[in-house]
């Protein structure tokens, strides 16, 4: 549905974005985290024909960029990080004037569809100038589907939003991937990224890593479980190092942690070994990493 090949871009002396290879299939939420300025924002805008790369290829939903940039506009919705709206025209009037943009077929229908799914339908006939920037936000994101877009890009939807109106476009969200749409996020909201997203990318310039959330916590950090004991630690850290399997182990306090490769299977042997060391094993449980960890680990290095 989107795909890549050594897609460039260099403004003057500065190289924003290096070489960047991505396949993106169709109906998948794909995340893309970086720093600010890490070229996110860049990398929408040449994938949806808003500005020409410098050098590589791309083509969304089958469209080359370059050459079919009126089809990838028609056909594509985006987010922009500020959305800009006409401030002293009503919603109503700020959404029929893009879908005739977009030359939707039933402009008053469509309209009312997305102000009501994103809770805007009672302040329709307001100003978008009177409204927060949570408000202005949801607005954004429904003119971005009025043509409905099997292709949409986002670039942080839930900047600016209070949790409840955070947590609705999160839904919605999962409700257009239900509907079989590619959806490409730029966020950095890397708990927002970590539910929605099938695989994410971290990216500074050039691509650093890419997989599942699952995977990339995996790569970075392993499998690491903790036994709580009764007593101090240290004293069963030779037992546990005879043990082929294990990757690490680190004991601290009255707790062991043990970087393994498969827990369900190997638990049950470290668990034979402590307690036959006489360790009084009060629980068991794995350390979940966050995407937040992953992230950051992998952006410093």
């Amino acid at each position: 549905m989107i795909r890549t090949e050594n897609l460039t871009k260099k403004f003057d002396e500065h190289l924003a974005v290096d070489r960047l290879t991505l396949d993106i299939a169709h109906g998948e939420v794909f995340g893309f985290l970086g720093p600010n300025g890490a070229g996110k924002t860049t990398t929408v805008r040449m994938l949806t024909a808003l500005i020409a790369p410098t050098a590589g290829s791309a083509t969304v939903m089958g469209y080359k960029v370059g050459e079919d940039n009126q089809n990838i506009r028609r056909n594509v919705g985006i987010l922009t990080e500020t959305p800009g709206m006409y401030d002293r025209l009503s919603a109503w009037r700020n959404l029929t004037i893009y879908a005739s943009l977009y030359e939707v077929e039933n402009i008053d229908a469509q309209v009312e569809k997305y102000l009501r799914m994103l809770g805007l339908w009672e302040r329709r006939d307001d100003t978008a100038g009177s409204f927060s920037k949570g408000m202005r936000q949801k607005l954004a994101i429904a003119r971005s589907l009025l043509h409905e877009p099997q292709v949409l890009f986002l670039d942080e939807p839930t900047a600016g939003l209070d949790p409840e109106a955070a947590k609705l476009v999160r839904d919605f969200i999962a409700e257009l991937k239900s509907e079989g749409r590619t959806i490409f996020i730029c966020t950095h909201n890397l708990d927002e990224a970590d539910r929605l997203c099938d695989r994410v990318a971290v990216f500074k310039q050039k691509l650093r890593v890419l997989d599942t959330p699952a995977q990339l916590r995996r790569q970075v950090y392993g499998r690491q479980v903790v036994f709580h004991l009764g007593e101090t630690a240290d004293s069963y850290m030779s037992q546990i190092e005879t043990l082929p399997f294990i990757k690490a182990a680190q004991a601290v306090d009255n707790k062991l942690l043990i970087s393994v490769e498969n827990p369900e299977t190997e638990n049950p042997e470290i668990i034979r070994q402590l307690v036959g060391a006489g360790a009084n094993i009060q629980f068991v449980g794995e350390l979940r990493r966050t995407l937040e960890d992953v992230y950051l680990q992998l952006v410093n290095d």
